[in-house]
């Protein structure tokens, strides 16, 4: 019998965009299984429920087969473990997301030895790219729809409808 090889790729996605769908492409070619899980932080103010955040990400998953979404709060050594899964993964944009990532590594890692994590170097067309920069861009009347799925799009014109559609 095959052991299926499981990852989980961890995130806010307050609201997923193109540069997390792209790292969540590359690691479901790499593993058998990836779940896509949303952090339920209650300390941190999100623009979007954490259940909108999964309905985005399953729509802009759903042509990954091997992609499922889930949440989880508290630590996430033990949503690892609940999954039987061993694997991280966290994408990198540049090298300041390197120093944070390796900080979470390493604590990650005294928590729970036998976990590792997978860094996935994003392309360079969103290595500006972030959940923050897409929701100030669009908030001062950016375009922002080639950052995001179009039900982002969609979602962030009907959160913030003062602008026309034509502005942004």
């Amino acid at each position: 019998m095959k052991k299926v090889i499981g990852a989980v790729y961890p995130g806010s996605f307050d609201p997923i965009t193109n540069g997390h769908i792209y790292i969540a492409e590359r690691a479901a070619g790499l593993f058998d299984e990836l779940t896509v899980s949303i952090l339920t932080n209650p300390q941190k103010q999100s623009t979007f429920s954490v259940e909108e955040r999964k309905t985005m990400a399953r729509e802009a998953l759903c042509h990954l087969p091997n992609v499922k979404v889930d949440s989880f709060a508290g630590l996430l050594v033990d949503f690892l473990r609940r999954q039987k899964s061993r694997i991280i993964v966290r994408g990198l944009r540049a090298l300041s997301d390197f120093e944070y990532e390796f900080q979470l590594a390493q604590m990650n890692r005294q928590l729970a030895p036998e976990i590792e994590t997978l860094f996935i170097v994003t392309d360079a067309r969103y290595s500006y790219l972030s959940s923050h920069a897409v929701k100030d861009i669009f908030n001062f009347g950016g375009p922002v729809q080639d950052m995001v799925p179009p039900g982002v799009f969609r979602r962030l014109r009907e959160r913030f409808p003062r602008f026309d559609g034509e502005k942004v």
